[in-house]
């Protein structure tokens, strides 16, 4: 089967959410076939490693190590794909690698421009991870919005591409519709503007989908049809969900397998097509219905301090929302800036008022430390069920070397260099390193798991396979001390002296990992940690 392309642009705003919009196309395909999903995004980093999450939100982190954009977390969640490094194309990677191609001669002294050598980079390595991968489906989402001057060149690319002898491409184009209360009516002006730009730039859309507050009128829709030489089922409603994975549930209502099959796979039975894309969609939806209307609530603390992005911890967010669904739990959460705690805005006892779980994720840096420390304490002491993520089991060890091993001073390096106890210290391996971008233990390793644990009895397997991004580490000279004291590392590194996860054998529910079990979990398969920590918290 020749590769077939699924171009997905956007439109009149940024975070629209194109990257659902992809993964749930893909949702509906994947039981069809072999998809690669590639994502294009304009800034010059080279990756989202160094960025800020208020910034840009969670980096996501693969299993080959690469620290890429969050819309790979949806990809991953909904198609099912483990994604790659190369899926990633950054305009800091593409003329990073196009101004080397300059520097070894291989332009033979020609003047280097974005068009043609920019634009033929980009389809080049787009066309070689199709071959590469054996791609029977490509998604390719466009970041940004049409228009932007940083997205010019994939836009460019993918309309060189559309064009030229034997390709099978289409374009599905996310605009925005909003909606004027003061006139109850959905205001289409924006989009046509949008599509008009699109098509200025040499590509008529094949399908658009609309964004809006509540569902497409009939009217809207005639409007976009005209605008964009389309026929009228050609125009996809996408009205606001509570839950992103109610989306392919919505696309498939609207009938965007039917028009995919005309469009691109018309030479396959259309009954078996439709058949095979709907086999997923009964556990799928009981699911969606187990997260819109839960039998019972759980309260659930995230105790960080990039509150004021919830898109920070987008991952965190989705496996609670995944173990939830699979207990039939809706998940409240109630987000705690540890800075309050450590300054004394709010005392710990009104922070964790009507908790019944609590996690600290992973995060960098001394601020709110000390807050997120008074709540590990008060979660161990009480009996509350705790899980942390990374930072949080790093500091979880050093609340226990504090408060249970009496080492007063006990502390990470990271946030004090000058500690008496450095139960948390900078990994050997990174000590020599300056450069930030992709310097830390990085992507899928190997975790052995102790028998006789709590952690044996949830994974069932003496070793599992998880994915990390730090740069410090449980010391091991401390390690003996801790574990006389009461806690156990239940889970280590294949061939390394570097401890994965640890428990408290006597508490109702206390773990915590180094790695981030949350980059792994799925709607249909929730981890581990995750799903255990969300059923104790239930009573």
């Amino acid at each position: 089967m020749k590769t077939k392309y699924i171009v997905v642009t956007g439109g009149v705003l940024s975070g629209i959410g194109k990257g659902v919009a992809t993964a749930s196309i893909g949702n509906l395909l994947c039981k069809n076939y072999k998809i690669v999903t590639v994502k294009c995004d304009g800034y010059l980093n080279i990756d989202p490693g160094t960025m800020n999450p208020i910034e840009h939100g969670e980096v996501f982190v693969l299993d080959d190590g690469a620290e890429v954009d969050m819309d790979f977390g949806h990809y991953e969640r909904f198609i099912g794909v483990n994604c790659k490094n190369e899926w990633n194309l950054t305009s800091g990677k593409i003329f990073s690698e196009v101004f080397e191609k300059e520097r070894r001669g291989d332009y033979l002294g020609r003047t280097v421009q974005v068009i043609p050598h920019i634009t033929e980079h980009i389809k080049s390595k787009i066309k070689g991870i199709a071959e590469k991968e054996k791609a029977e489906v490509m998604l390719i989402e466009i970041g940004g919005t049409v228009g932007d001057i940083e997205s010019s060149w994939f836009v460019e690319a993918v309309r060189q591409m559309k064009y030229e002898k034997g390709m099978e491409m289409i374009n599905v184009h996310l605009t925005f519709i909003p909606y004027l209360h003061t006139v109850e009516e959905q205001k289409t002006k924006p989009a046509q503007n949008d599509i008009a730009l699109l098509r200025e730039k040499g590509i008529n859309p094949d399908i658009v989908i609309g964004r809006c507050e509540q569902e497409l009128t009939e009217k809207s829709k005639n409007k976009l049809a005209v605008m964009s030489n389309l026929d009228i089922r050609q125009i996809i409603g996408g009205r606001d969900v509570a839950s992103v994975y109610e989306v392919p549930l919505i696309f498939e209502g609207e009938g965007i397998l039917e028009i995919l099959h005309e469009k691109l796979f018309s030479e396959e039975n259309k009954e078996e097509f439709m058949k095979k894309a709907k086999n997923h969609f009964e556990k799928w939806q009981a699911l969606v219905k187990n997260i819109l209307q839960p039998k019972r609530k759980v309260k659930i603390a995230i105790c960080g301090k990039y509150t004021g992005l919830k898109d920070s911890y987008a991952s965190v967010i989705e496996a609670l929302r995944h173990a939830g669904a699979n207990l039939d739990a809706g998940i409240e959460i109630k987000w705690i800036e540890t800075t309050e705690i450590e300054e004394g805005r709010i005392s710990i006892e009104e922070a964790l008022n009507e908790v019944k779980g609590v996690i600290v994720p992973g995060g960098f840096g001394s601020r709110g430390v000390e807050g997120k420390i008074e709540v590990i304490k008060y979660a161990r002491e009480n009996d509350i069920p705790y899980l942390g993520l990374c930072y949080g089991m790093q500091l979880a060890v050093v609340e226990f070397a504090r408060n249970v091993c009496e080492f007063d001073d006990a502390n990470s390096t990271e946030i004090d260099e000058m500690t008496k106890f450095p139960v948390v210290f900078l990994m050997p391996s990174q000590r020599d390193i300056i450069k930030k971008g992709a310097t830390m233990r990085l992507g899928g390793k190997d975790v052995l798991i102790k028998n006789g644990t709590y952690a044996e009895n949830i994974f069932k397997t003496n070793g599992i396979r998880r994915r990390f991004r730090h740069r410090y580490e449980i010391n091991p000279e401390y390690i003996k001390e801790i574990e006389h004291k009461g806690m156990i590392f239940s889970g280590m590194a294949k061939n390394e002296e570097i401890m994965q996860i640890i428990e408290l054998p006597n508490h109702r529910f206390f773990m915590a990992s180094q790695f981030h079990p949350e980059l792994t979990s799925r709607l249909d398969k929730p981890d581990e940690m995750f799903y255990n920590f969300i059923k104790e918290s239930l009573y």
